[in-house]
This record gives C-alpha cells, sequence and structure tokens, in this order.
C-alpha cells in the first residue's frame, strides 16, 4: 500500500546480544514473538529489556496458536506480567496483540475471526503503531553502520540506516568512530538496498531506508558514515561485556595437518581478526607465545557457532574447557562473577532432580509452577562456571524431555568453590587403530567415546572412566589367535554404541588438563599433555 516496511530478524539468544544492541539501533518499533504453548522465555525477556530502555513501543505477535497445547490467555498474562517487571512505561504497556501461526500462513486481531488467510492485520498494525522515522531529509547525509560482511568482488560492504540527508553512487564520505575520529575519507562504489528478500543495485537512497555502501576499507560495525561536513559520529547503544573466555591454539596432536589446510597460528589470528571486525562482542587477545588466543564472548553456544564456523573453513584447533571471568567490585575489591538466570522446564517426576543438582553447583531457586502439559517450570539464580558441561547431565536426568534456557543476569558476589566432573577419562596409550575386541574388553570401565576403527593416538581421550580417576588403557590390542581358534570368532563381539559427543558437548565436558582438538572432520577430546609420564610429573607439581 505504497508504504516501504523494513523488517530485520534478530537472534534471541542472550549469547548473541552484541547482534541484537546493533541491530535496535536501526529499527523504529518491534514484534514481539511469543509461542503459544511455551510462553515467554529468557531470551523473550533479553530482547524485550533491550527495546523498552529504547522507548520502542512493541506489538505482541502470539505464533503457533494452533497447537493442540496452546494455552493463549495465560500465555498473555505472562506477557503483560514481564512488561511490568521491565518497567514498561503506560504508552508500551498500552501494547496492541495479534494471533498467528506461521505454520498455515495467517495472522488475526482476535481469535474469534474466522477468516484466516493471510498476514494482512501485521502490515497494517505496524503502519497503524509504528512511528515513521524522524529524519531530517535536508540535513548532509549520515548513516550508523550496524553489520559488517566480505565480498570477494567488491571488498567491504557496510549495512545500516540513514539518518540524514540522502546519498548516491560515486558521493565523498568521511567515516567516523564512536569517540569522533576521523579514520578514513573515501568514495561510495556501490550502493544496494533490499527488495523483496533481495539485495539489490540502487544509485540513491534517502534517510529511513536501510542500505549496504562499498567503497570503504577502514569502516567499521558502530562507525558514522557522513558527508565530509560532518564532524559528530552519531551515537550508539553500548555493547554488553563479555563473561566467559576460551584459549584458542595451535593443534600440535600427531593427527596434526591430516584433516584441514588451514593450521598456522597466523591463519588463526587472521581469521579471529576478520570475525572481530564483524562480531564487536568477541574480545581476541593474543598469549605472549603468540601460538595461542584467548577468545571472550557472550556464552558457549556463541563461540562454539564461531568453531563450527571455522573447522568447516579448513581450520584445525585446539580449545580450552571455558572459564568465566570474574570483575573485582572497586568500592570493597571483593571478586564478582557472573551470574545467569536460568530456566527449566522439567516433568513433574524429575523436578527433585534437577533442582537437587542445581542446588550442588550453588543455584537459588527463585520460583516454581506449573506450566501446563504436566510439565514444571522452574526459574534459579546461579554462577556461569557452574553451568559449564551441565546441559548434558540436565537431558540425561530428564530423559531428554527438559527444556534448559539461561540468559546473563549480573555480577555478584563469588559463591565458593563448585565441585567439577565427578568422573575421570580413559585415556589411550598408543596409536592405531581402535580394535573391536579391545573396546568390549574396556566396557565394563565405563562409557566408550570411540567406534572400532577410529584413529587414536598416546594421550587421547576415548572414553569416561567410571570411576573419579584417569586410566590409561590400550584399545589397540587385538584377539590372539592360534589354531585352536577360528579367525571368524571375532564378528561375535557385540558392542554397545558409542556416545559420539557433539562440539558443544565436548567443549563443556572436558577438564582444565583437557583439550577439544577440531578438525574439519573429527571432534577429538585430549589431554594438554599426552605423554603419560610428563602428565603426573605436572600433576605433582
Amino acid at each position: 500500500k505504497d508504504v516501504r516496511i523494513n523488517i530485520v530478524d534478530t537472534p534471541g539468544h542472550a549469547d548473541f546480544g552484541g547482534e541484537v544492541d546493533r541491530i535496535l539501533n536501526m529499527v523504529d518499533g518491534v514484534l514481539l514473538l511469543v509461542d503459544a504453548a511455551e510462553g515467554p522465555m529468557p531470551q523473550t525477556k533479553f530482547v524485550l529489556s533491550k527495546a523498552l530502555k529504547l522507548g520502542l513501543r512493541p506489538i505482541v505477535v502470539i505464533n503457533k496458536v494452533d497447537k493442540p497445547d496452546a494455552r493463549t490467555d495465560e500465555v498473555l498474562d505472562e506477557i503483560f506480567d514481564l512488561f511490568v517487571a521491565q518497567e514498561a512505561n503506560e504508552e508500551q504497556l498500552d501494547f496492541p496483540v495479534l494471533y498467528a501461526s506461521g505454520k498455515e500462513g495467517w495472522a488475526v486481531n482476535d481469535l474469534t475471526e474466522t477468516n484466516r488467510q493471510n498476514m494482512h492485520c501485521i502490515f497494517e498494525k505496524i503502519i497503524e503503531h509504528v512511528r515513521p522515522p524522524a529524519v531530517d531529509r535536508e540535513a548532509p547525509f549520515s548513516m550508523l553502520a550496524t553489520i559488517l560482511e566480505s565480498d570477494p568482488y567488491v571488498g567491504r560492504i557496510l549495512t545500516g540506516r540513514i539518518y540524514s540527508g540522502h546519498v548516491k553512487v560515486g558521493d565523498s564520505v568521511k567515516v567516523h568512530t564512536l569517540e569522533g575520529k576521523c579514520v578514513e575519507t573515501g568514495r561510495l562504489s556501490k550502493l544496494m538496498a533490499f527488495r523483496h528478500l533481495k539485495r539489490e543495485s540502487i544509485e540513491q537512497a534517502v534517510a529511513g531506508d536501510i542500505i549496504s555502501v562499498a567503497g570503504l576499507s577502514v569502516g567499521n560495525v558502530t562507525d558514522t558514515i557522513a558527508a565530509p561536513e560532518i564532524t559528530q559520529p552519531i551515537p550508539a547503544q553500548p555493547i554488553d561485556p563479555p563473561t566467559l573466555v576460551m584459549t584458542f591454539s595451535v593443534n600440535d596432536s600427531p593427527f596434526s595437518g591430516l584433516e584441514g589446510n588451514k593450521v598456522t597460528s597466523r591463519m588463526i589470528y587472521d581469521r579471529l581478526m576478520a570475525e572481530k571486525e564483524r562480531n564487536i562482542s568477541l574480545h581476541i587477545k593474543q598469549s605472549e607465545e603468540k601460538d595461542s588466543f584467548e577468545v571472550a564472548g557472550r556464552g558457549e553456544l556463541q563461540l562454539a557457532v564461531l568453531i563450527e564456523t571455522m573447522r568447516r573453513e579448513g581450520f584445525e584447533l585446539s580449545i580450552s574447557r571455558p572459564r568465566v571471568l570474574f570483575k573485582k567490585d572497586e568500592k570493597t575489591g571483593a571478586r564478582l562473577e557472573p551470574m545467569e538466570e536460568i530456566q527449566v522446564d522439567v516433568d513433574e517426576e524429575f523436578a527433585g532432580t534437577v533442582v537437587e543438582k542445581l542446588s550442588i553447583r550453588k543455584c537459588e531457586m527463585t520460583d516454581m509452577r506449573p506450566s501446563g502439559g504436566g510439565k514444571t517450570r522452574i526459574t534459579f539464580i546461579g554462577p556461569s562456571r557452574g553451568l559449564i558441561g551441565y546441559h548434558g547431565e540436565f537431558l540425561s536426568d530428564t530423559r531428554g524431555t527438559g527444556i534448559m534456557n539461561r540468559m546473563f543476569h549480573a555480577y555478584a558476589l563469588y559463591k565458593g568453590e563448585i565441585e567439577g566432573r565427578r568422573t575421570g577419562v580413559l585415556i589411550s596409550n598408543g596409536q592405531g587403530e581402535a580394535v573391536a575386541f579391545a573396546l568390549w574388553n574396556l566396557e565394563d570401565r565405563g562409557i566408550i567415546f570411540v567406534n572400532p576403527g577410529t584413529k587414536v593416538y598416546e594421550g587421547m581421550i576415548i572414553g569416561e572412566h567410571s570411576r573419579s580417576n584417569d586410566l590409561v588403557v590400550n584399545v589397540l590390542k587385538g584377539k590372539q589367535l592360534t589354531n585352536m581358534r577360528a579367525a571368524g570368532k571375532d564378528e561375535a563381539v557385540r558392542l554397545t554404541p558409542p556416545k559420539i559427543l557433539s562440539l558443544e558437548e565436548a567443549i563443556s565436558y572436558i577438564a582444565d588438563d583437557e583439550l577439544v582438538e577440531v578438525t574439519p572432520k573429527s571432534i577429538r577430546l585430549r589431554k594438554k599433555v599426552l605423554d603419560p609420564v610428563k602428565r603426573k610429573r605436572a600433576t605433582r607439581d
């Protein structure tokens, strides 16, 4: 209807909060999407709090109302309570509500409506409820860069919203950082805008448009791209600090370089620097030895996505156990640690086990209520370091039916020591291929992580020990054959299927003296010190 609406999708997960912070700088309103059965989740609370602080007026869309376990009225009450808890003003509390089924492709203003054919009412509500952009089209050109991409043909592409004026291809611009320092002067070689689901080249754009520009070599996220006469940068939202750090190092295992083609510290460093440009919520510091890098981010998921992307690009890495970043109280000098709000939905029969396990990890229960369908929703506040490695145990305790969501809460006083992994590991004593007969004999010792025929090396972790100590084992030993036994007897070995760890599970499983070896084809667990004699000496020291 002659109105252009730019729709920008943000990630809901708190680990990607840096992207939410940036994207909110270029929108005039928000659609808050809530599941009709699950209701508001911690991620909902996270993105809503950011939007309300900026004074945006949300439109609530309750999606999946066609689900058999939908509880629309209860969810609407929970949403209102969430707005009140986030200190929304009266204008924000008077939010419009729409009901939708994305799967069936319709949305309505009221569930009593029978004409459920399309999504038109959402667009009409946006035009009615969201204020048009407050921009000055007569002023000199200025835009705030929000997203950075790289293209092999046109170079750096910066996407953002034009705050004032107009721009066309070939215009001269200056790039200013948030501090007001001019870092680059250049010409815009290409302008692109989003039309439907494609990005198309355009000749000019005006204030209010969201566009992508090319031709700059230094401009970065949060920088202001403006006409030469403008000297003041556009203010941007501050980015929340990282809470978790991992060490990325060169893969120095015996299998180094066999599966990947990017194995040197220089290649890893260049790739991490390129990622830091795109994702300003990451902090990267190089070690004194120059062969490892401290990568700090919002959470395990954010860093696991980066690692997975790198391994698909051909990198080989060694990853350490995640560690939380502590702070000091400026007034008292007390040690502070990051705390998280944990929300779990579990069957009633498993609620006691979950409460007990999280209490051991220094988590405090703040709320417990039924959430429908025989499930209980429990909310905790607990230290981030206590949750590292817990998710796998949580799924086992709830037999795969539990749902856990986490979100950064605040920094609070250090909670004291937390018990780590209770079990040891099974470690290979040699290099070769794992033999089915040897693995079969080791099944009584614990849970096996590798299949027969998997290549192993000395110091590699091949399973979890059933006791608390580490055990060095021989997985290369085959069955002794004599003229009294037929070679076909080995076929009778019946192995329990091994537990194959995903990247996220491996990262959260390892202890402080262990590493995850990541290659394009494999994810292996290993000890930091591969030689058993040196490892024993290191534990004594």
